[in-house]
């Protein structure tokens, strides 16, 4: 139902999957081995896999915490997106790729569930994509000593509003992996 013209196709988006990102993160090894899961059934399906990679003061391009985790493994032609604000699209080349695609459905896997990930849906639905999230196959990490709701419910709490977010011709979901259809 995407708004964007001439955009039938859908992509797997892969956000911040980083070492130092995920290091600790909720059900970190079960939510990684999801994606593992999605990207295969992506690219049998030959549906470009985009991958978002995040850096920052804190977070430094080049580092040994800024790397993907070497449990996914990105393809040589596969996209990288960098970008250094929590919304995927801010200043980045991701709406360029996505059109040479032609992608107007996006299925968004990865971290940080109450940051990356949200901003991103956000951003996906405001600027005409269809946003899929993948349930069980995005984390946060634990920031209850802040005043944030445990990880658990931060993710239960993204999935349930997902589910049901849309906008004029543009419409959210959640569903768990084995679920995604492309």
């Amino acid at each position: 139902m995407t708004t964007l013209n001439d955009r039938p196709n859908t992509a797997v988006l892969v956000i911040d999957v980083q070492n130092d990102v995920v290091a600790g993160a909720h059900r970190r090894d079960d939510v990684i081995a999801n994606i593992n899961a999605l990207i295969g059934r992506a690219r049998a399906a030959d549906v470009p896999v985009i991958w978002v990679q995040h850096s920052d003061d804190a977070l430094q391009k080049g580092s040994d915490n800024w790397q993907y985790v070497p449990e996914l493994v990105r393809e040589a032609d596969e996209p990288l997106v960098h970008k250094s604000y929590p919304d995927s699209f801010e200043e980045t080349e991701l709406e360029n790729v996505l059109a040479r695609h032609k992608v107007g459905r996006l299925v968004v896997a990865g971290a940080q569930t109450d940051a990356c990930i949200r901003s991103t849906l956000h951003g996906a639905i405001v600027r005409g994509y269809d946003a899929t999230l993948v349930a069980d196959a995005h984390t946060t990490a634990d920031h209850t000593a802040y005043g944030a709701p445990t990880p658990e419910q931060v993710i239960t709490h993204t999935n349930l509003y997902w589910k049901w977010q849309a906008a004029p011709g543009r419409r959210g979901g959640a569903v768990d992996t084995a679920e995604v259809t492309f």
